[in-house]
């Protein structure tokens, strides 16, 4: 007989993680499928001071961790897999993954969203190479190194405060006059000594073969163009949501955003969204984990009356 879950979950961060506690805490059969890290976007988070109660060297990947382990004890079962196609429709929804197929009552996509490029030129040919999108991941190699920060917001500011450990300088790169970023990030960067900013401007270029030695910057008033070396550049300049695969099927936002009411369903009845896929103000660890909390609960009213 085949094997037909309460609920899949499809991705492994925040938001899956939360609802898929507290869809095992309901007793509900419940699936986390993920493609890669468990976690998302919050394991490239080195502080996370703005979630409550993380006040003892709470970063995004051990708080990650601690989330997976407490769902995984209330009977959350995980697997690694890439989803290929779904099947919304109906009563039993159908996920097709490149190994298996899977089956369940209800879904919820918490597929998150990935890093939006600077649009410079040869910002792809050198990626890997000096331009970055995870300041977690590759600090390091920057060690006593000039780095930019491309980016005015939350994770602009928070990346070039992390940076500024391991750099040189760091200087951040913003096409407007003023930070987008929360008031006390602000403060934090004006007042290291590491950290320059460079405003009304954008990169038009990167340079160098095998590896970044500089950026050609644009003034976007003047329309000046200038030379800044640097031996790093990381984008932070916004996400999109990852959504391609539930196009045609799901309602959306002309940008992909998957809309949603406040009891995180969809369109589709027994579909639900939650996360940085959703369309909504705030994209932060705490409202994915609330987004997640919701959707698993309405998940299990929809069970009770569906199928009891």
């Amino acid at each position: 007989m085949e094997h037909i879950y309460d609920t899949i979950i499809i991705g492994g961060g925040p938001a899956g993680l939360s609802a898929g506690l507290y869809a095992s805490r309901s007793r509900m059969d419940t699936l986390i499928i993920e493609r890669a890290k468990f976690g998302g976007q919050a394991t490239t988070t080195d502080e996370l001071d703005n979630y409550p109660g993380s006040i003892e060297e709470c970063t995004g990947t051990t708080l990650s961790k601690r989330m997976k382990q407490q769902a995984e004890e209330f009977g959350t079962q995980f697997v690694k897999e890439e989803v290929v196609e779904v099947e919304l429709e109906g009563d039993i929804k159908v996920i097709k993954c490149k190994k298996e197929t899977y089956k369940a009552k209800t879904i919820i996509i918490a597929t998150g969203a990935y890093p939006r490029l600077g649009g410079f030129k040869n910002e792809i040919e050198l990626r890997g190479k000096g331009v970055s999108y995870c300041a977690t991941c590759d600090a390091d190699f920057f060690t006593d190194l000039d780095i930019a920060v491309l980016g005015g917001g939350d994770s602009a500011l928070s990346e070039a405060i992390y940076l500024a450990k391991f750099g040189e300088s760091v200087t951040v790169i913003h096409r407007r006059d003023e930070l987008r970023g929360a008031k006390s990030l602000q403060e934090k960067a004006f007042k290291n000594p590491k950290i320059k900013f460079i405003w009304d401007t954008v990169v038009q270029e990167a340079k160098g073969e095998e590896i970044l030695e500089g950026l050609v910057l644009k003034n976007v008033k003047t329309g000046e163009l200038s030379d800044l070396k640097v031996d790093g550049c990381f984008v932070f300049v916004g996400y999109l949501p990852i959504s391609e695969l539930f196009k045609g099927m799901i309602n959306m936002t002309e940008r992909g955003d998957v809309i949603t009411d406040e009891e995180m369903r969809t369109n589709i009845p027994g579909v639900y969204a939650a996360g940085d896929i959703r369309e909504k103000l705030l994209r932060q660890v705490i409202t994915a984990a609330a987004d997640g909390a919701i959707a698993a609960t309405h998940a299990e009213h929809y069970i009770e009356e569906k199928f009891n």
